[in-house]
């Protein structure tokens, strides 16, 4: 026998739609926080556009417009030796910010935001997903050692 919308609210038919839903939300759930998660690979990509300032490479010894991100996560603000910060970025690396995933990504969507009068000129990363993928690619690298 076929069931019709008031037989779906009792019984079985109940029980099958509470199954669903509950399927639909841990299927939901597993997409975000996959999409949360990041790619390094898709991050390599990102980093195109932060490349022609910033590297990652330990042995860079060109003189960028940006510090080298290498060993990031972990690391206080402006505390990269030698390299010349805005008076901004000092501030707030004197007042505690220290670059881990949750910082970098937003940083990242909103350098002024984060960190007022800072010198970085590249536009937002407005994208979610593009910025856990590079933060999973600086990620990378390993954790600041001083």
């Amino acid at each position: 026998m076929r069931q019709g919308p008031t037989e779906l609210s009792t019984g079985a038919g109940a029980a099958l739609a509470r199954r669903l839903a509950g399927a639909l939300i841990l299927l939901l759930a597993a997409a975000a926080s996959a999409a949360a998660a990041g790619d390094a690979v898709r991050g390599k990509r990102t980093f195109q556009r932060c490349y022609s300032c910033h590297s990652v490479d330990p042995a860079e010894t060109a003189k960028l417009q940006g510090p080298s991100l290498y060993r990031i996560m972990g690391r206080p603000a402006a505390k990269v030796p030698g390299f010349e910060y805005s008076d901004a970025m000092r501030k707030k690396g004197a007042a505690g910010l220290v670059w881990d995933a949750a910082t970098l990504d937003r940083y990242i969507a909103d350098p002024e935001d984060v960190v007022p009068g800072t010198s970085m000129g590249a536009p937002p990363l407005r994208d979610e997903q593009e910025r856990a993928d590079l933060v999973a690619y600086l990620a990378l690298s390993g954790p600041y050692k001083p």
